[in-house]
């Protein structure tokens, strides 16, 4: 295999100087790109090529992540170049962030500025250039970085349209957010930076006769010049037109501000100077977004929420509560006293008997009001590794959490987090302070 990549390489260089030997003299860069590609990303090779023992190292061609990518391309100089890519990559990113596979495809967003040296100058044909830069996105709620170098390929056709071929090599700088993996891209990029010179025709031979007269030069003979005096334009018989909205200086109430006829040269008005016009304006009288057509944002309850903002649309409640109706205080003290008695067994996430009353309250308040909602949280304190804190947080919220759901509580109301170790409420240094780290928080919503 490395021969045959070997001989490849070789070829490419040699068609590459044959192509290019007649425009290397040409010092010419790069102008200004914008490209479009496809992209895969192979996430276990890296495996393979770190640890042979696990087996195939390059991935099959459906099982490859896809995306797309818009590019933005500059030359810096004759032979370095200056690019970002926007990538949107489709990839099941839980499997990375939580180390288990979710079966769901997701969405990643990346932002990558490179540097692309290339061997020879932009004018060949066929140019090998190498790239390196640095990378950042976000990949299902979670930020990562990352180093892409590797290997490119240019084919220039005209110096108007460039297919791009790339090979990389990704390095992360976030593990527990994307592994390294191999990157291939396949792409045209468009010039858009060279206007195209425009064929004056040359001006008509003089008239032998006298040219009729033309006092203001505008073209416009003084027999059919309405202003002979003013510079105008002939679609307005000479007379002249400011704001070039096709009527003369002489008709128009605005001149210096582009208009419309039926508003005597003026825009059309906007009278609650929301920016949208009193034609498309259903509240005109009144400022508003244009996604309700010019008015106001809507507060359906009439609680001073408005409805983006309120989640109990039909319920009035403050907005400290999100619009929801605020929920009575015995009720929350019935919660925060079924979470400080939730006991387990030592170094597990075994509820004891002694949990069941007070938990049993909670199922009765949740019943009594199918509106609301339970956050459930797990803490420990810092005895112990980190890892083992985190995932018996875990487990012990997603206990309680399963126990309510026994009672006939629907799961969809009810939501558990395993914080571990890192929101202690007293000092881990004594044991009355572990004690009290060591808990379950139980919140009670209604949005």
């Amino acid at each position: 295999m490395k021969q045959k990549l070997t001989l490849i390489l070789a070829l490419t260089l040699l068609a590459t100087s044959a192509f290019s030997q007649k425009k290397m003299s040409n010092d010419s860069k790069k102008g200004t790109l914008l490209g479009l590609h496809f992209n895969m990303a192979d996430f276990n090779a890296p495996l393979g090529i770190k640890d042979p023992s696990t087996g195939k190292v390059y991935s099959r061609f459906r099982d490859l992540s896809k995306g797309f990518s818009l590019s933005y391309w500059k030359g810096l100089t004759n032979r370095l170049d200056f690019s970002i890519r926007l990538n949107g990559m489709f990839r099941d990113y839980n499997l990375v962030t939580y180390g288990t596979p979710q079966q769901k495809t997701e969405f990643g967003v990346e932002l990558e500025p490179s540097l692309n040296a290339r061997l020879f100058s932009d004018a060949a044909m066929i140019n090998p250039f190498l790239t390196v830069g640095i990378g950042g996105g976000l990949y299902t709620n979670h930020f990562g970085g990352y180093v892409p170098a590797g290997i490119g390929a240019q084919v220039n056709f005209n110096s108007v349209t460039y297919l791009i071929v790339q090979a990389q090599y990704r390095w992360t700088l976030s593990k527990k957010t994307l592994g390294d993996h191999l990157f291939y891209s396949v792409g045209l990029a468009q010039n858009i930076g060279k206007e195209k010179v425009k064929v004056v025709p040359p001006p008509p031979p003089p008239p032998v006769v006298e040219a009729p007269k033309d006092r203001d030069g505008d073209g416009v003979l003084d027999v059919d010049d309405k202003c002979p005096d003013v510079k105008g334009l002939a679609s307005l018989k000479g007379c002249p037109d400011r704001d070039g909205d096709g009527i003369a200086d002489g008709d128009d109430k605005c001149p210096d501000v582009a208009g419309l006829a039926r508003y005597q040269g003026c825009p059309i008005p906007d009278t609650d100077k929301d920016g949208i016009n009193d034609e498309q304006d259903k509240c005109p009288t009144v400022p508003g977004v244009a996604r309700y057509q010019g008015c106001p944002i809507p507060d359906t309850d009439g609680d001073g929420v408005n409805d983006e903002e309120d989640k109990c649309i039909n319920e009035k409640g403050p907005a400290s509560n999100y619009g929801c109706p605020v929920i009575d205080e015995k009720i929350v003290e019935r919660v925060n006293k079924a979470a400080q008695n939730v006991f387990f067994a030592t170094g597990s996430d075994k509820l004891l008997a002694k949990s069941f009353p007070k938990l049993n309250d909670v199922v009765s308040i949740l019943k009594e009001n199918p509106s609301y909602k339970v956050n459930i949280d797990g803490h420990t304190d810092d005895v112990g590794k980190d890892e083992s804190n985190q995932t018996l947080s875990e487990k012990r919220a997603a206990s309680v959490k399963a126990y309510l759901v026994s009672k006939g509580i629907d799961e969809s109301r009810l939501t558990s987090t395993g914080y571990g170790e890192t929101k202690p409420v007293a000092d881990n240094k004594t044991a009355a302070g572990r004690a009290k780290n060591r808990r379950v928080e139980m919140t009670v919503r209604n949005y």
